[in-house]
Protein backbone atom coordinates (compact mmCIF):
# COMPACT_ATOMS: atom_id res chain seq x y z
CA UNK A 1 0.00 0.00 0.00
CA UNK A 2 2.78 2.54 0.62
CA UNK A 3 3.66 2.27 -3.08
CA UNK A 4 0.22 3.59 -4.04
CA UNK A 5 -1.19 5.47 -1.05
CA UNK A 6 0.10 8.69 0.48
CA UNK A 7 1.81 8.40 3.84
CA UNK A 8 0.75 10.72 6.66
CA UNK A 9 3.66 13.00 5.81
CA UNK A 10 2.92 12.90 2.10
CA UNK A 11 -0.68 14.01 2.73
CA UNK A 12 0.83 17.35 3.68
CA UNK A 13 -1.73 18.44 6.29
CA UNK A 14 -0.50 18.14 9.89
CA UNK A 15 -3.59 19.98 11.19
CA UNK A 16 -5.98 17.09 10.55
CA UNK A 17 -6.10 13.83 12.51
CA UNK A 18 -7.60 11.93 9.58
CA UNK A 19 -5.86 8.54 9.20
CA UNK A 20 -3.46 8.03 6.30
CA UNK A 21 -5.78 5.20 5.20
CA UNK A 22 -8.01 2.56 6.77
CA UNK A 23 -8.24 -1.17 6.12
CA UNK A 24 -11.01 -3.75 6.44
CA UNK A 25 -13.63 -1.89 4.43
CA UNK A 26 -16.34 -2.78 1.93
CA UNK A 27 -17.54 -0.59 -0.94
CA UNK A 28 -20.22 -0.78 -3.59
CA UNK A 29 -20.27 1.46 -6.67
CA UNK A 30 -23.76 2.88 -7.16
CA UNK A 31 -23.85 3.67 -10.86
CA UNK A 32 -26.62 6.15 -11.78
CA UNK A 33 -28.44 8.61 -9.56
CA UNK A 34 -31.56 6.47 -9.49
CA UNK A 35 -29.60 3.58 -7.95
CA UNK A 36 -28.00 5.84 -5.34
CA UNK A 37 -31.19 7.66 -4.38
CA UNK A 38 -33.11 4.41 -3.94
CA UNK A 39 -30.40 3.01 -1.67
CA UNK A 40 -30.21 6.26 0.30
CA UNK A 41 -33.95 6.15 0.99
CA UNK A 42 -33.67 2.60 2.33
CA UNK A 43 -30.79 3.47 4.65
CA UNK A 44 -32.22 6.76 5.94
CA UNK A 45 -35.68 5.30 6.60
CA UNK A 46 -34.04 2.64 8.81
CA UNK A 47 -32.48 5.25 11.12
CA UNK A 48 -33.80 5.41 14.68
CA UNK A 49 -33.95 8.05 17.37
CA UNK A 50 -30.42 8.98 18.42
CA UNK A 51 -28.80 7.91 15.14
CA UNK A 52 -26.77 10.43 13.10
CA UNK A 53 -27.35 11.76 9.59
CA UNK A 54 -24.62 14.16 8.48
CA UNK A 55 -24.33 15.47 4.91
CA UNK A 56 -22.45 17.97 2.78
CA UNK A 57 -23.39 19.03 -0.74
CA UNK A 58 -22.83 21.53 -3.51
CA UNK A 59 -26.54 21.77 -4.33
CA UNK A 60 -29.69 20.38 -2.78
CA UNK A 61 -33.14 20.73 -4.37
CA UNK A 62 -35.78 20.14 -1.69
CA UNK A 63 -38.38 18.87 -4.18
CA UNK A 64 -36.09 16.33 -5.93
CA UNK A 65 -37.85 12.96 -5.91
CA UNK A 66 -35.75 10.13 -4.53
CA UNK A 67 -38.10 7.51 -5.99
CA UNK A 68 -40.89 7.76 -8.56
CA UNK A 69 -43.54 8.12 -5.87
CA UNK A 70 -41.38 10.07 -3.44
CA UNK A 71 -40.21 10.98 -0.90
CA UNK A 72 -38.41 14.15 -1.90
CA UNK A 73 -34.99 14.77 -0.39
CA UNK A 74 -36.50 17.36 1.97
CA UNK A 75 -39.21 14.93 3.05
CA UNK A 76 -36.71 12.11 3.58
CA UNK A 77 -34.32 14.08 5.78
CA UNK A 78 -37.11 15.98 7.57
CA UNK A 79 -38.91 12.76 8.47
CA UNK A 80 -35.66 11.45 9.95
CA UNK A 81 -35.29 14.60 12.06
CA UNK A 82 -38.87 14.25 13.31
CA UNK A 83 -38.09 10.65 14.41
CA UNK A 84 -35.30 11.96 16.61
CA UNK A 85 -32.40 11.35 14.25
CA UNK A 86 -29.62 13.92 14.64
CA UNK A 87 -29.68 15.58 11.20
CA UNK A 88 -26.87 18.03 10.43
CA UNK A 89 -25.92 19.37 7.01
CA UNK A 90 -23.49 21.74 5.32
CA UNK A 91 -24.63 23.18 1.98
CA UNK A 92 -22.58 25.54 -0.08
CA UNK A 93 -24.21 28.95 0.27
CA UNK A 94 -23.81 29.31 -3.50
CA UNK A 95 -23.97 32.24 -5.87
CA UNK A 96 -27.22 33.81 -7.02
CA UNK A 97 -29.80 31.82 -8.99
CA UNK A 98 -29.66 34.59 -11.61
CA UNK A 99 -26.11 33.39 -12.35
CA UNK A 100 -27.40 29.83 -12.91
CA UNK A 101 -26.42 28.71 -9.41
CA UNK A 102 -28.51 27.47 -6.50
CA UNK A 103 -28.61 29.93 -3.59
CA UNK A 104 -32.41 29.80 -3.27
CA UNK A 105 -32.66 25.98 -3.58
CA UNK A 106 -29.98 25.39 -0.95
CA UNK A 107 -31.61 27.89 1.40
CA UNK A 108 -35.02 26.26 0.95
CA UNK A 109 -33.67 22.79 1.74
CA UNK A 110 -31.97 24.19 4.82
CA UNK A 111 -35.19 25.80 6.03
CA UNK A 112 -37.31 22.69 5.39
CA UNK A 113 -35.01 20.48 7.44
CA UNK A 114 -34.64 23.06 10.20
CA UNK A 115 -38.42 23.24 10.54
CA UNK A 116 -38.41 19.49 11.23
CA UNK A 117 -35.79 19.75 13.96
CA UNK A 118 -32.56 19.33 11.97
CA UNK A 119 -29.84 21.87 11.34
CA UNK A 120 -28.42 22.72 7.92
CA UNK A 121 -25.91 25.55 7.57
CA UNK A 122 -25.18 27.55 4.43
CA UNK A 123 -21.39 27.46 4.30
CA UNK A 124 -19.40 30.06 2.35
CA UNK A 125 -16.02 29.48 4.02
CA UNK A 126 -14.25 29.25 0.67
CA UNK A 127 -11.94 31.38 -1.45
CA UNK A 128 -13.69 34.11 -3.37
CA UNK A 129 -15.22 32.57 -6.48
CA UNK A 130 -14.91 29.09 -4.98
CA UNK A 131 -17.41 26.51 -3.80
CA UNK A 132 -17.92 23.60 -1.45
CA UNK A 133 -18.17 20.70 -3.88
CA UNK A 134 -18.10 17.64 -1.59
CA UNK A 135 -21.03 15.20 -1.91
CA UNK A 136 -21.15 13.17 1.30
CA UNK A 137 -23.79 11.50 3.47
CA UNK A 138 -22.69 9.77 6.71
CA UNK A 139 -25.14 7.58 8.63
CA UNK A 140 -24.05 6.46 12.11
CA UNK A 141 -25.88 4.10 14.48
CA UNK A 142 -24.46 4.52 18.02
CA UNK A 143 -24.57 1.11 19.67
CA UNK A 144 -25.05 -0.61 16.27
CA UNK A 145 -21.82 0.29 14.44
CA UNK A 146 -22.09 -2.65 12.03
CA UNK A 147 -24.93 -0.71 10.34
CA UNK A 148 -22.86 2.44 9.75
CA UNK A 149 -22.58 3.48 6.11
CA UNK A 150 -21.34 6.52 4.17
CA UNK A 151 -22.06 7.63 0.64
CA UNK A 152 -19.37 9.64 -1.18
CA UNK A 153 -18.77 10.42 -4.83
CA UNK A 154 -20.05 12.66 -7.58
CA UNK A 155 -23.85 12.71 -7.16
CA UNK A 156 -25.55 15.78 -5.69
CA UNK A 157 -28.95 15.66 -3.97
CA UNK A 158 -30.58 17.73 -6.67
CA UNK A 159 -32.35 17.93 -10.02
CA UNK A 160 -31.05 16.12 -13.12
CA UNK A 161 -29.20 13.45 -11.15
CA UNK A 162 -31.90 10.73 -10.96
CA UNK A 163 -31.19 9.04 -14.28
CA UNK A 164 -30.71 5.29 -14.86
CA UNK A 165 -29.04 2.89 -17.32
CA UNK A 166 -31.48 3.88 -20.10
CA UNK A 167 -30.20 7.47 -19.93
CA UNK A 168 -33.47 9.20 -20.72
CA UNK A 169 -32.77 11.86 -18.10
CA UNK A 170 -34.31 12.99 -14.83
CA UNK A 171 -37.89 14.27 -15.23
CA UNK A 172 -36.88 17.04 -12.80
CA UNK A 173 -34.11 18.69 -14.77
CA UNK A 174 -31.88 21.72 -14.60
CA UNK A 175 -31.45 23.90 -17.69
CA UNK A 176 -28.35 22.97 -19.68
CA UNK A 177 -26.92 23.42 -23.17
CA UNK A 178 -29.59 22.87 -25.84
CA UNK A 179 -27.81 19.79 -27.21
CA UNK A 180 -28.79 17.85 -24.07
CA UNK A 181 -32.51 18.47 -24.50
CA UNK A 182 -35.21 19.16 -21.92
CA UNK A 183 -34.23 16.17 -19.76
CA UNK A 184 -30.46 15.83 -20.07
CA UNK A 185 -29.21 12.22 -19.92
CA UNK A 186 -26.83 11.97 -16.96
CA UNK A 187 -24.01 9.54 -16.12
CA UNK A 188 -22.70 9.52 -12.54
CA UNK A 189 -21.31 7.31 -9.75
CA UNK A 190 -21.47 7.30 -5.95
CA UNK A 191 -19.83 4.87 -3.51
CA UNK A 192 -21.54 3.16 -0.58
CA UNK A 193 -18.79 2.56 2.00
CA UNK A 194 -18.82 0.45 5.15
CA UNK A 195 -16.16 -0.29 7.75
CA UNK A 196 -13.59 1.91 9.55
CA UNK A 197 -13.45 4.38 6.64
CA UNK A 198 -16.88 5.65 7.77
CA UNK A 199 -15.09 7.12 10.78
CA UNK A 200 -12.69 9.03 8.53
CA UNK A 201 -15.61 10.43 6.53
CA UNK A 202 -17.46 11.31 9.74
CA UNK A 203 -14.35 13.23 10.83
CA UNK A 204 -14.23 15.03 7.47
CA UNK A 205 -17.75 16.33 8.14
CA UNK A 206 -16.98 17.25 11.76
CA UNK A 207 -13.85 19.21 10.85
CA UNK A 208 -15.87 21.51 8.64
CA UNK A 209 -18.81 21.67 11.04
CA UNK A 210 -16.60 22.63 13.99
CA UNK A 211 -14.60 25.25 12.05
CA UNK A 212 -15.03 28.41 14.21
CA UNK A 213 -14.80 31.06 11.47
CA UNK A 214 -17.92 32.89 10.27
CA UNK A 215 -20.00 30.96 7.76
CA UNK A 216 -20.15 33.89 5.34
CA UNK A 217 -16.86 35.67 4.68
CA UNK A 218 -17.61 37.44 1.42
CA UNK A 219 -18.97 40.79 2.41
CA UNK A 220 -21.57 42.65 4.48
CA UNK A 221 -24.34 42.45 1.87
CA UNK A 222 -24.55 38.68 1.85
CA UNK A 223 -24.24 38.59 5.64
CA UNK A 224 -27.13 41.05 5.95
CA UNK A 225 -29.17 38.95 3.50
CA UNK A 226 -28.61 35.87 5.64
CA UNK A 227 -29.71 37.69 8.77
CA UNK A 228 -32.84 39.05 7.07
CA UNK A 229 -33.62 35.50 5.95
CA UNK A 230 -33.15 34.34 9.57
CA UNK A 231 -30.46 31.89 8.46
CA UNK A 232 -28.75 29.81 11.10
CA UNK A 233 -25.32 31.41 11.36
CA UNK A 234 -23.73 29.22 14.03
CA UNK A 235 -23.28 25.49 14.43
CA UNK A 236 -24.66 23.65 17.43
CA UNK A 237 -22.28 21.34 19.24
CA UNK A 238 -22.13 17.78 17.98
CA UNK A 239 -22.09 14.75 20.26
CA UNK A 240 -18.77 12.88 20.55
CA UNK A 241 -17.81 10.91 17.48
CA UNK A 242 -18.66 7.22 17.85
CA UNK A 243 -15.86 4.64 17.56
CA UNK A 244 -15.04 3.47 14.07
CA UNK A 245 -17.25 0.67 12.72
CA UNK A 246 -15.75 -2.84 12.75
CA UNK A 247 -13.81 -4.25 9.82
CA UNK A 248 -16.09 -5.87 7.24
CA UNK A 249 -14.24 -6.31 3.95
CA UNK A 250 -10.98 -6.54 1.99
CA UNK A 251 -10.60 -2.90 0.92
CA UNK A 252 -8.08 -0.30 2.02
CA UNK A 253 -9.52 3.17 1.49
CA UNK A 254 -7.64 6.46 1.56
CA UNK A 255 -9.84 9.53 2.02
CA UNK A 256 -8.40 12.37 -0.08
CA UNK A 257 -9.49 16.01 0.11
CA UNK A 258 -8.94 19.44 -1.37
CA UNK A 259 -9.07 22.59 0.73
CA UNK A 260 -7.69 25.88 -0.55
CA UNK A 261 -5.02 27.95 1.11
CA UNK A 262 -7.09 30.92 2.31
CA UNK A 263 -7.67 33.53 4.98
CA UNK A 264 -8.99 33.14 7.55
CA UNK A 265 -7.27 29.78 7.66
CA UNK A 266 -9.12 26.54 8.30
CA UNK A 267 -8.20 25.17 11.72
CA UNK A 268 -8.06 21.68 10.19
CA UNK A 269 -5.98 22.74 7.15
CA UNK A 270 -4.07 25.92 7.92
CA UNK A 271 -2.13 25.82 4.67
CA UNK A 272 -4.90 24.10 2.73
CA UNK A 273 -4.85 20.46 1.67
CA UNK A 274 -4.12 19.03 -1.76
CA UNK A 275 -4.08 15.33 -0.91
CA UNK A 276 -6.28 14.65 -3.98
CA UNK A 277 -3.64 16.18 -6.28
CA UNK A 278 -0.85 14.43 -4.39
CA UNK A 279 -2.68 11.10 -4.39
CA UNK A 280 -3.27 11.19 -8.15
CA UNK A 281 0.29 12.28 -8.79
CA UNK A 282 1.70 9.32 -6.88
CA UNK A 283 -0.65 6.79 -8.47
CA UNK A 284 -0.25 8.07 -12.05
CA UNK A 285 3.53 7.72 -11.80
CA UNK A 286 3.04 3.96 -11.26
CA UNK A 287 0.83 3.53 -14.34
CA UNK A 288 2.26 1.15 -16.95
CA UNK A 289 -0.56 -0.19 -19.15
CA UNK A 290 -3.90 1.63 -18.74
CA UNK A 291 -5.29 4.76 -17.13
CA UNK A 292 -9.10 4.78 -17.42
CA UNK A 293 -10.89 7.96 -16.40
CA UNK A 294 -14.38 9.43 -16.53
CA UNK A 295 -14.58 13.14 -15.91
CA UNK A 296 -16.82 16.15 -16.30
CA UNK A 297 -14.05 18.46 -17.50
CA UNK A 298 -10.53 17.09 -18.13
CA UNK A 299 -9.03 20.55 -17.99
CA UNK A 300 -5.75 22.10 -16.90
CA UNK A 301 -2.24 21.91 -18.28
CA UNK A 302 -0.90 20.89 -14.86
CA UNK A 303 -3.11 17.81 -14.78
CA UNK A 304 -2.56 16.94 -18.44
CA UNK A 305 1.22 17.07 -18.01
CA UNK A 306 1.00 14.30 -15.39
CA UNK A 307 -0.65 12.06 -17.97
CA UNK A 308 1.74 13.19 -20.71
CA UNK A 309 4.82 12.45 -18.59
CA UNK A 310 3.49 8.98 -17.77
CA UNK A 311 2.74 8.28 -21.43
CA UNK A 312 6.23 9.33 -22.51
CA UNK A 313 7.89 7.25 -19.80
CA UNK A 314 5.90 4.08 -20.54
CA UNK A 315 5.55 3.12 -24.22
CA UNK A 316 2.85 0.49 -23.47
CA UNK A 317 0.64 2.88 -21.51
CA UNK A 318 -2.76 3.92 -22.88
CA UNK A 319 -5.06 6.67 -21.62
CA UNK A 320 -8.83 6.23 -22.04
CA UNK A 321 -11.04 9.17 -21.06
CA UNK A 322 -14.86 9.37 -21.18
CA UNK A 323 -16.06 12.98 -21.04
CA UNK A 324 -19.12 15.05 -22.05
CA UNK A 325 -19.52 15.91 -25.72
CA UNK A 326 -20.44 19.51 -24.91
CA UNK A 327 -20.03 21.77 -21.88
CA UNK A 328 -23.14 22.08 -19.74
CA UNK A 329 -23.70 25.68 -20.85
CA UNK A 330 -24.24 27.53 -24.13
CA UNK A 331 -23.50 31.13 -24.94
CA UNK A 332 -20.89 33.30 -26.63
CA UNK A 333 -19.35 34.31 -23.30
CA UNK A 334 -19.63 31.07 -21.31
CA UNK A 335 -18.75 28.49 -23.96
CA UNK A 336 -15.22 29.49 -25.14
CA UNK A 337 -13.58 29.39 -21.67
CA UNK A 338 -15.10 25.93 -21.15
CA UNK A 339 -13.71 24.74 -24.48
CA UNK A 340 -10.22 26.21 -24.20
CA UNK A 341 -9.17 24.28 -21.12
CA UNK A 342 -10.20 20.91 -22.54
CA UNK A 343 -8.63 21.66 -25.92
CA UNK A 344 -5.33 22.44 -24.17
CA UNK A 345 -5.40 19.33 -21.96
CA UNK A 346 -6.21 16.94 -24.80
CA UNK A 347 -3.53 18.54 -26.99
CA UNK A 348 -0.85 18.05 -24.32
CA UNK A 349 -1.78 14.39 -23.93
CA UNK A 350 -2.07 13.56 -27.63
CA UNK A 351 1.25 15.23 -28.45
CA UNK A 352 2.90 12.94 -25.91
CA UNK A 353 1.43 9.76 -27.42
CA UNK A 354 -0.81 10.32 -30.47
CA UNK A 355 -1.74 6.64 -30.86
CA UNK A 356 -2.25 5.91 -27.16
CA UNK A 357 -4.73 8.61 -26.10
CA UNK A 358 -8.39 7.70 -26.62
CA UNK A 359 -11.04 10.29 -25.80
CA UNK A 360 -14.74 9.39 -26.04
CA UNK A 361 -18.08 10.96 -25.31
CA UNK A 362 -21.47 9.26 -24.97
CA UNK A 363 -24.92 9.37 -26.52
CA UNK A 364 -28.11 7.47 -25.75
CA UNK A 365 -30.03 5.36 -28.27
CA UNK A 366 -31.94 8.43 -29.46
CA UNK A 367 -28.65 10.16 -30.30
CA UNK A 368 -28.87 12.68 -27.45
CA UNK A 369 -25.49 13.33 -25.81
CA UNK A 370 -25.13 11.97 -22.28
CA UNK A 371 -23.65 14.42 -19.78
CA UNK A 372 -20.75 12.70 -18.04
CA UNK A 373 -20.61 13.94 -14.44
CA UNK A 374 -18.74 10.94 -12.96
CA UNK A 375 -15.27 11.44 -11.48
CA UNK A 376 -13.55 8.04 -11.83
CA UNK A 377 -9.97 6.88 -12.24
CA UNK A 378 -8.71 3.27 -12.52
CA UNK A 379 -5.00 2.61 -12.97
CA UNK A 380 -3.81 -0.81 -14.20
CA UNK A 381 -6.75 -2.48 -12.42
CA UNK A 382 -4.88 -1.97 -9.12
CA UNK A 383 -5.74 1.50 -7.75
CA UNK A 384 -8.99 3.39 -8.30
CA UNK A 385 -10.74 6.48 -7.05
CA UNK A 386 -14.32 7.75 -6.99
CA UNK A 387 -14.98 11.28 -5.82
CA UNK A 388 -16.36 14.77 -6.28
CA UNK A 389 -13.17 16.09 -7.83
CA UNK A 390 -12.64 16.69 -11.52
CA UNK A 391 -9.35 16.54 -13.38
CA UNK A 392 -8.71 20.25 -13.23
CA UNK A 393 -6.77 22.77 -11.19
CA UNK A 394 -9.91 24.11 -9.51
CA UNK A 395 -10.76 20.70 -8.05
CA UNK A 396 -7.17 19.95 -7.07
CA UNK A 397 -6.41 23.28 -5.35
CA UNK A 398 -9.34 25.69 -5.01
CA UNK A 399 -12.73 24.22 -4.04
CA UNK A 400 -13.45 21.76 -1.25
CA UNK A 401 -13.46 18.22 -2.68
CA UNK A 402 -13.59 14.64 -1.42
CA UNK A 403 -12.40 11.41 -3.05
CA UNK A 404 -12.01 7.80 -1.96
CA UNK A 405 -8.96 5.95 -3.31
CA UNK A 406 -9.20 2.17 -3.05
CA UNK A 407 -6.86 -0.82 -3.00
CA UNK A 408 -8.33 -4.33 -2.77
CA UNK A 409 -6.62 -7.24 -0.99
CA UNK A 410 -8.46 -9.64 -3.31
CA UNK A 411 -6.51 -10.64 -6.44
CA UNK A 412 -8.39 -10.89 -9.72
CA UNK A 413 -7.37 -14.18 -11.30
CA UNK A 414 -8.47 -13.30 -14.83
CA UNK A 415 -5.62 -12.81 -17.28
CA UNK A 416 -3.65 -10.66 -17.38
CA UNK A 417 -3.11 -11.21 -13.66
CA UNK A 418 -0.46 -8.47 -13.41
CA UNK A 419 -1.02 -6.07 -16.30
CA UNK A 420 1.48 -3.49 -15.05
CA UNK A 421 4.22 -6.06 -14.43
CA UNK A 422 5.17 -4.45 -11.11
CA UNK A 423 4.14 -7.39 -8.96
CA UNK A 424 0.97 -5.71 -7.62
CA UNK A 425 -1.36 -8.00 -9.53
CA UNK A 426 -4.79 -6.98 -10.78
CA UNK A 427 -7.34 -6.50 -7.99
CA UNK A 428 -11.00 -7.36 -8.03
CA UNK A 429 -12.68 -4.07 -7.04
CA UNK A 430 -10.90 -1.69 -9.43
CA UNK A 431 -11.05 -4.13 -12.32
CA UNK A 432 -14.75 -4.82 -11.88
CA UNK A 433 -15.46 -1.08 -11.51
CA UNK A 434 -13.76 -0.41 -14.85
CA UNK A 435 -15.46 -3.36 -16.56
CA UNK A 436 -18.92 -2.46 -15.29
CA UNK A 437 -18.59 1.06 -16.69
CA UNK A 438 -17.22 -0.09 -20.05
CA UNK A 439 -19.91 -2.78 -20.36
CA UNK A 440 -22.56 -0.11 -19.98
CA UNK A 441 -20.94 2.18 -22.54
CA UNK A 442 -20.73 -0.72 -25.01
CA UNK A 443 -24.24 -2.01 -24.14
CA UNK A 444 -22.79 -5.43 -23.38
CA UNK A 445 -23.20 -7.96 -20.58
CA UNK A 446 -19.93 -9.85 -21.13
CA UNK A 447 -16.24 -9.04 -20.64
CA UNK A 448 -14.86 -10.63 -23.81
CA UNK A 449 -11.77 -8.70 -24.93
CA UNK A 450 -12.33 -6.04 -22.25
CA UNK A 451 -9.86 -7.21 -19.59
CA UNK A 452 -6.47 -6.89 -21.26
CA UNK A 453 -5.60 -3.18 -21.82
CA UNK A 454 -4.47 -3.88 -25.38
CA UNK A 455 -7.78 -5.53 -26.22
CA UNK A 456 -10.13 -3.05 -24.58
CA UNK A 457 -8.76 -0.14 -26.61
CA UNK A 458 -9.56 -2.01 -29.81
CA UNK A 459 -13.05 -2.94 -28.65
CA UNK A 460 -13.93 0.62 -27.69
CA UNK A 461 -12.47 2.10 -30.88
CA UNK A 462 -14.33 -0.43 -33.05
CA UNK A 463 -17.65 0.27 -31.31
CA UNK A 464 -17.19 4.03 -31.71
CA UNK A 465 -16.25 3.64 -35.38
CA UNK A 466 -19.30 1.49 -36.14
CA UNK A 467 -21.63 4.00 -34.54
CA UNK A 468 -19.97 6.90 -36.36
CA UNK A 469 -20.34 5.13 -39.72
CA UNK A 470 -24.01 4.43 -39.02
CA UNK A 471 -24.57 8.15 -38.45
CA UNK A 472 -22.46 9.13 -41.46
CA UNK A 473 -24.37 6.88 -43.87
CA UNK A 474 -27.81 8.11 -42.89
CA UNK A 475 -28.68 5.73 -40.04
CA UNK A 476 -29.54 2.93 -42.45
CA UNK A 477 -30.31 -0.39 -40.77
CA UNK A 478 -30.25 -1.26 -37.08
CA UNK A 479 -28.31 1.07 -34.83
CA UNK A 480 -25.00 -0.55 -33.78
CA UNK A 481 -24.84 -1.36 -30.06
CA UNK A 482 -23.02 0.98 -27.76
CA UNK A 483 -22.96 4.66 -26.81
CA UNK A 484 -19.35 5.61 -27.49
CA UNK A 485 -18.37 8.34 -29.95
CA UNK A 486 -14.82 9.54 -30.49
CA UNK A 487 -14.54 13.01 -29.04
CA UNK A 488 -13.50 15.85 -31.34
CA UNK A 489 -12.66 19.03 -29.43
CA UNK A 490 -13.50 22.23 -31.27
CA UNK A 491 -10.52 24.50 -31.84
CA UNK A 492 -11.34 28.14 -31.11
CA UNK A 493 -10.38 30.92 -33.54
CA UNK A 494 -7.58 33.24 -32.46
CA UNK A 495 -9.85 36.19 -31.64
CA UNK A 496 -11.83 34.12 -29.12
CA UNK A 497 -8.68 32.64 -27.62
CA UNK A 498 -7.41 36.14 -26.80
CA UNK A 499 -10.02 36.61 -24.10
CA UNK A 500 -11.07 33.01 -23.39
CA UNK A 501 -7.63 31.90 -22.13
CA UNK A 502 -7.32 34.51 -19.34
CA UNK A 503 -11.01 34.06 -18.43
CA UNK A 504 -10.48 30.31 -18.19
CA UNK A 505 -7.38 30.62 -16.01
CA UNK A 506 -8.73 33.26 -13.65
CA UNK A 507 -12.42 32.36 -13.28
CA UNK A 508 -13.08 28.87 -14.60
CA UNK A 509 -9.97 27.05 -13.40
CA UNK A 510 -8.38 29.17 -10.65
CA UNK A 511 -5.42 28.21 -8.49
CA UNK A 512 -6.09 27.85 -4.76
CA UNK A 513 -2.51 27.13 -3.71
CA UNK A 514 -0.35 29.47 -1.66
CA UNK A 515 1.91 31.78 -3.63
CA UNK A 516 4.91 29.80 -2.39
CA UNK A 517 3.51 26.53 -3.73
CA UNK A 518 2.63 28.15 -7.03
CA UNK A 519 6.14 29.54 -7.34
CA UNK A 520 7.65 26.10 -6.72
CA UNK A 521 5.01 24.41 -8.91
CA UNK A 522 4.04 21.89 -6.24
CA UNK A 523 0.82 20.57 -4.78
Amino acid sequence: MPDWFLSTQERGNPDSSIPAWSTGNAAEPLIHGKTYFDRLVTEVESLREGDHLFFTDWRGDPDELMRDGGPTIAELFSAAAKRGVLVKGLLWRSHLDKLAYSEEENRNLSEDIRAAGGEVLLDQRVRRGGSHHQKLVVLRHPGRPELDVAFAGGIDLCHSRRDDEKHLGDRQAVAMAKAYGDHPPWHDVQLALKGPVVGALDLTFRERWNEPDDLDQHGPISTLTDKLQHADMSADKLPPQPPDPPECGPLAVQVLRTYASMRPKYDFARNGEQSIARGYTKAIKRARRLIYIEDQYLWSAEVARLFADALRANPDLHLIAVIPRHPDVDGALALPPNQIGRELAISICTKAAPDRVHIYDLENEAGTPIYVHAKICVIDDVWCSVGSDNFNRRSWTHDSELSSAILDDTPDERAPRDPAGLGDGARRFPRELRLSLIREHLCRDDDKDLIDPADVVGEMNDAADRLAEWHEYGKVGPRPPGRLRKHSPEKLPWYQRLWAIPAYRLAYDPDGRSWRDRWHNRW
